[in-house]
């Protein structure tokens, strides 16, 4: 497949303006490095990563939860209520958007899950890049891969280059390839978003409409 044009890109994602001339050349960079190469798997990629990111333009994760989203979004075991009522948004007052991190993404959860043992390692290796890159085990294992010091330098996934890279990295480690390829399109996002298939991910609308978008554009 020839590599994508900034004109395919706006047509798919065209919340992306600000930032589609920076993200073309490291995006055709990164589907090229790991055989993203056909239709049907650019379509699902640029799809998935264009729901993940805002359309490109939200490399680090977002965490200004209400409350009330908070107790909705993650188990007990992950934050208590009395720790969601003083760390969520609320009237007149923003989250805590670090100390959300550090008690979703950490613990006993966060150690066994995301590889995150030392306090701060949730705030440290929130969601990052095109995929949201998430815990210290994840950066680890992509810093292997991609030849960075992500475990010192976890910002660098906030740069275009390491952000496209990093996704199509974890696309390829993960075997969404082979999921475009059978047509399981729900099944990757719900790889993505819920670390198994067979669930239906969050956004998964959105996410299915960028699809179909996609694949016409691609045609």
């Amino acid at each position: 497949m020839l590599p994508l044009t900034e004109q395919q890109l706006l047509q798919i994602l065209p919340n992306a303006r600000p930032v589609a001339g920076i993200f073309l050349p490291a995006l055709n960079r990164a589907m090229a490095r790991y055989k993203i190469d056909s239709t049907v798997r650019v379509a699902a990629f640029l799809a998935q990563v264009g729901h993940e990111s805002g359309q490109l333009r939200n490399l680090v994760e977002n965490l200004n939860y209400s409350a009330e989203a908070l107790l909705a979004k993650f188990s007990r075991e992950r934050i208590s209520e009395a720790d969601a009522k003083a760390y969520g948004r609320s009237v007149g007052r923003p989250s805590n958007q670090q100390a959300i991190a550090n008690c979703v993404y950490g613990g006993a959860w966060g150690a066994k899950s995301l590889g995150n043992k030392k306090h701060g390692d949730g705030w440290l290796y929130r969601g990052r890049g095109l995929i949201q890159i998430t815990g210290r085990s994840n950066y680890a294992g992509a810093g292997t891969g991609l030849a960075l010091p992500l475990v010192d330098n976890p910002e660098l996934l906030e740069q275009p280059e390491h952000s496209a890279m990093s996704a199509a990295w974890w696309w390829a480690k993960h075997g969404l390839n082979e999921l475009a390829d059978a047509g399981r399109f729900q099944d990757i996002g719900s790889v993505i978003n819920t670390g198994k298939p067979g669930r239906v991910p969050h956004g998964a609308a959105e996410r299915k409409a960028l699809y179909d978008r996609a694949l016409k554009v691609l045609a």
